[in-house]
């Protein structure tokens, strides 16, 4: 394919992003190019937008993608994780990290961390390697990208923020060996707090405290399986009325809050697991007393990405569970790429879980 691809380019400075017609990039070797029909803004592409948190520059943002595969390079693979066959116009989702299998970390099974990565959406720009952020009309997909192809009965609605946030958490809750009949306190009400409370109730838990300060992702947290929903303040004596003082099992601390950690903490049980994965951006040191994990037996857990088997369980889970909460509900408004820059201050309303912009 040749021709010029529109794309939002961010250069660095806060609160600006520009548009322009690259070069659309013919495969070469194992790359696949796809067509983009959406794109949703994460949490930390508005962070990086505001300036809040640095990525390589100029760059084009977003990697919460649905595309449609319109070239492969000579040596592509032609099946995606699961086994199943792609072609031209499959729909597919693809990780976040493109991993180069063999490095330290890849060995290790942390290929979210290769030392060889490609990062959709946080890639400086390089010759004829301009578009591989998904706030584009095409993505370039590199060798050891993790590809999964998408039913069509998956709305764009349910499944375009499958790629980040539905399998972060996936991540998030692969250590628990167990979650029949526990009690999970869960820090923060945005798509990563919805997608662990949905996924919780699917896995057995018999309670599930969502805390979020504010009202309306509150009674939306309902609707996707919390069984508590509570403002910040109420928390020690709802664990203790749910628990009957014993604490919680697994707390998520999914809102990058210092606050919202220093809550969770005093509530686990002995023996509980905290699991960290909101802090993504840098924010206040947090007081931690070592004895305090030895004498309570606790496990402290920090997440970052997700590994390839994890974005295969997240369109699972989807494919699953996308009758029985509403996550159709999730993307509340469309964009196209000429309005981006409202598309992004729209996505800054904490009444938004997603915005989304479809190229």
């Amino acid at each position: 394919m040749t021709g010029k691809s529109l794309a939002a380019v961010f250069c660095g400075e806060p609160g600006h992003v520009e548009l322009r017609h690259l070069p659309t990039p013919v495969p070469r070797g194992g790359e696949i190019l796809v067509r983009i029909e959406s794109c949703t803004l994460c949490g930390s592409d508005l962070h990086s937008f505001e300036g809040r948190r640095q990525v390589p520059v100029p760059t084009i943002p977003g990697h919460e993608i649905v595309g449609r595969i319109v070239d492969f390079g000579s040596e592509a693979a032609r099946t995606d994780a699961s086994g199943q066959a792609i072609e031209i116009g499959s729909r597919i989702v693809w990780g976040l990290v493109a991993a180069c299998g063999d490095c330290f970390y890849c060995q290790r099974g942390l290929e979210q961390k290769c030392v060889r990565s490609v990062k959709y959406g946080h890639e400086r720009f390089r010759d004829g390697y301009e578009l591989l952020g998904g706030l584009a009309e095409h993505c370039l997909l590199m060798p050891g990208t993790t590809i999964v192809r998408l039913p069509e009965t998956l709305s764009l609605n349910t499944v375009s923020p499958v790629g980040c946030a539905t399998a972060t958490i996936a991540a998030a809750l692969e250590p628990i060996d167990t979650l029949q009949n526990r009690t999970v306190c869960i820090a923060g009400a945005g798509l990563l707090g919805l997608t662990a409370a949905a996924m919780a109730r699917e896995r057995g838990a018999h309670a599930v405290i969502v805390c979020d300060p504010h009202e309306e992702r509150r009674a939306r947290a309902f609707k996707f399986g919390a069984t508590h929903c509570i403002i910040p303040d109420q928390l020690g004596s709802v664990l203790n009325e749910v628990t009957g003082g014993f604490g919680a099992d697994v707390g998520l601390e999914l809102s990058g809050s210092p606050a919202a950690f220093r809550a969770l903490w005093p509530g686990l049980r002995l023996g509980g697991s905290l699991i960290l994965v909101g802090a993504v951006f840098p924010s206040e040191p947090i007081p931690l007393a070592m004895e305090q994990i030895v004498r309570r037996n606790l496990t402290l857990r920090g997440i970052h990405n997700y590994g390839p088997r994890h974005l295969c369980q997240a369109v699972e889970f989807l494919q699953n569970a996308q009758h029985t909460y509403p996550f159709d509900s999730i993307v509340t408004q469309w964009f196209s790429l000429q309005d981006i820059v409202p598309a992004f201050r729209e996505a800054m309303n904490p009444g938004n879980i997603r915005v989304g912009v479809k190229p």
